[in-house]
């Protein structure tokens, strides 16, 4: 059994880290109750192009990922934590319930 790559079950759609990490970087910021414009200016970053790393449509460099994540004033490791772990409930979500024939296989062969 293969998979070709991380699926959100909920929207049978490609799981894209920029998606996740921009929705975790959002819900930060709306949290915090912090504007678009704040957060901007503190990570000297444009406005729009926050936006768009805030929807998924742009890849966030590492290096604006951490002006990002101290214009926030939260650590790097726990965005990606919950970035990870994210991804994690929608891997976990499309594993079947079964155990795959591969597995089995190999698995009683080095029994023997």
């Amino acid at each position: 059994m293969h998979y070709r790559g991380v699926m959100d079950a909920s929207l049978n759609e490609p799981v894209l880290l920029r998606r996740e990490i921009g929705e975790v970087l959002r819900a930060v910021r709306q949290h915090q109750g912090r504007t678009l414009r704040e957060v901007s200016a503190e990570a000297r970053v444009s406005l729009g192009y926050l936006s768009e790393v805030e929807r998924g449509q742009k890849e966030a460099s590492s290096e604006l990922l951490g002006s990002i994540c101290q214009a926030l004033q939260v650590p790097l490791y726990v965005v990606l934590r919950e970035v990870s772990d994210r991804i994690a409930r929608a891997e976990r979500s499309m594993v079947p319930d079964t155990v795959p024939d591969e597995l089995v296989r190999s698995q009683s062969a080095l029994s023997h």
